[in-house]
């Protein structure tokens, strides 16, 4: 017998990680028990709550009452933005596993799994719907797109921009990406389908591996990506280490031509640089679908700026990706279970 607790949100429901449950490759009867996080409050609503996990970690929110008594005895525990706390590691005696359907690691607490050896296995639930995000904003800024429909919806007719003396095909520019996860790995994909010239780095690629992956990319070195890049996309994990990467002497290796692309995390960027190289044009612009503070102050200096487009954390919002998650996790365990390595096992490094 395997004893399996779910717990279900706003996003995903604890209903369809129940029917994932039961289709793992684990030891029958497989009994599933189900916890809700915050499942009660509108979608709109439960960005907060994402906002507050992604920022302040499982630590620094409540978790489902009745849980810790429950994991005494638990097997396995599946999950979709709700904490997995130390304190409920510590309470998880005989924890073979912990699942969740997402790619970001800020609800989990992976030292604690660390220190017990349990395994996490997460899945990026939405690396198709982002990545064709990725390339949207990318055509978005560079051509005016958002500029252009929204000056027009406000009865204006304007057909010159910031970035008139760069406008150019995508075909003629160098994209650098940073970070090659599974999200950018698909947008270098569709790149190299357009016959666009791809930079990109990262700390852990395996050159091999993205040759026999079939994809076409050249590995720089940090500051050759954003000094010869025309467009550069960030895809990198939040980490102590990484925060506020992309500051002024960053911005500062960047043609005046160039642009930012951004739908991983706020935090890569130090705000404050980013918004002053905007302001003083030494880069043509940026796209961010990502922010701060969500929603945007009205205040906020981003929106008096005419070189960015902004989107309100849309990139991964499609109908079937985020609920349908929990069969892709079912997927990446088995596949775990099966063979014992997963390219969805999160590192412990």
């Amino acid at each position: 017998m395997s004893k399996v607790i779910v717990v279900g949100d706003a996003l995903v429901s604890s209903s369809t990680l129940e029917k994932a449950a039961h289709q793992l490759s684990i030891e029958k009867p497989i009994e599933v028990t189900k916890y809700e996080w915050n499942s009660n409050v509108s979608k709109h609503e439960f960005r907060r709550y994402i906002k507050l996990i992604e920022t302040n970690g499982p630590e620094n929110v409540d978790i489902p009452q009745g849980i810790l008594e429950d994991l005494q005895t638990a097997d396995y525990l599946l999950v979709h933005y709700a904490p997995v706390s130390k304190e409920m590691i510590e309470n998880a005696a005989q924890l073979k596993l912990v699942g969740t359907c997402r790619g970001g690691m800020e609800h989990v607490n992976i030292q604690a799994c660390k220190e017990k050896e349990i395994p996490v296995i997460h899945v990026i639930r939405n690396a198709e719907p982002v990545a064709d995000f990725t390339i949207g904003l990318m055509y978005a800024e560079t051509r005016n797109i958002a500029r252009a429909h929204h000056n027009i919806m406000k009865g204006k007719w304007v057909n010159e921009f910031a970035n008139d003396s760069y406008k150019t095909t995508l075909s003629n520019m160098k994209v650098g990406i940073l970070g090659l996860g599974n999200i950018s790995k698909l947008v270098v994909k569709r790149l190299n389908a357009m016959d666009v010239e791809v930079l990109a780095y990262s700390k852990h690629a395996n050159a091999a591996q993205l040759k026999s992956d079939g994809l076409k990319v050249s590995m720089v070195d940090f500051e050759t990506l954003f000094s010869e890049s025309d467009i550069v996309s960030l895809h990198a994990r939040v980490t102590p280490k990484n925060m506020n990467l992309v500051n002024k002497n960053v911005i500062n290796l960047m043609k005046p031509s160039s642009y930012l692309i951004n739908t991983a995390r706020p935090e890569l960027i130090n705000r404050k640089d980013l918004i002053d190289a905007l302001q003083n044009h030494r880069i043509a612009g940026a796209a961010l679908d990502v922010f701060w503070e969500e929603p945007i102050d009205s205040n906020d200096e981003l929106l008096k700026l005419e070189n960015v487009t902004l989107t309100s954390h849309i990139g991964g919002d499609t109908v079937d990706a985020i609920p349908n998650s929990p069969y892709l996790l079912r997927d990446a365990i088995n596949d775990y279970l099966k063979n014992g390595v997963s390219d969805m096992l999160v590192s412990f490094r």
